[in-house]
């Protein structure tokens, strides 16, 4: 018989995968807003669902945690959860970010390069992982979500490069600056994607790496 301890990990399974899934809505959507979409305002609404739904998540772990004192792997486990939100809610501020951006790439009618794409489609990869592993207790898939970051790194270092040349060449500064910021924005939130699946890894195993992953002393 299931008990009421584990009805509660089961919810809290359930109100991340809801979170992991707005935030891979929210990447995917401000990938669309620099491309000229019009999604800004369904960007900053779904911005907002992310925050209220940290603070379900976060009341609901207190919940657990104050009635339900939990120890060991069970205590990790939600330790871990409190963690992952915090890094999920940043996503969504970074999406947002992008969106504010986006209006004004629009305005200069600027061609995005294709590898801001290919990285908005890998930190929605990289979140879908990281939460799959969380609620599977994947040890494997949360290393393999860490591991992909360099992917994500290495694409950022290449949109530099092509900008960089752009600029050079014809590329009005200030939109050059643009898109270098929403790569960045977009490299940010794979940082935020390992962030959590580091959490998980330590939700399993009971130890934390120390985070190569810092973004310039502090996340946005």
């Amino acid at each position: 018989m299931t008990t009421h301890f584990e009805r509660q990990l089961e919810e809290l399974h359930v109100q991340m995968i809801t979170m992991g899934s707005l935030c891979e809505k929210v990447i995917s959507l401000s990938n669309r807003a620099i491309r000229g979409e019009n999604c800004i305002r369904e960007i900053f609404d779904t911005d907002r669902e992310i925050d209220t739904k940290e603070r379900e998540i976060e009341n609901h772990c207190m919940r657990i945690l104050l009635h339900q004192q939990p120890v060991a792997r069970d205590l990790r486990e939600v330790s871990a959860a409190l963690k992952m939100i915090s890094d999920m809610e940043r996503i969504g501020d970074q999406a947002a970010d992008i969106a504010d951006l986006s209006q004004f790439i629009e305005t200069n009618h600027v061609e995005v390069p294709e590898l801001i794409g290919k990285m908005a489609e890998m930190t929605v990869r990289m979140v879908t992982e990281s939460v799959d592993a969380f609620v599977k207790k994947d040890l494997k898939l949360c290393r393999k979500v860490i591991d992909d970051d360099d992917q994500v790194d290495d694409a950022f270092n290449q949109v530099k490069e092509e900008l960089a040349t752009l600029m050079y060449q014809n590329l009005d500064a200030k939109a050059g600056l643009d898109l270098l910021m929403t790569a960045k924005y977009m490299e940010r939130i794979g940082d935020h994607a390992v962030n959590i699946a580091e959490w998980v890894e330590y939700a399993i195993t009971g130890s934390h790496r120390n985070n190569e992953h810092q973004m310039g002393g502090n996340q946005a």
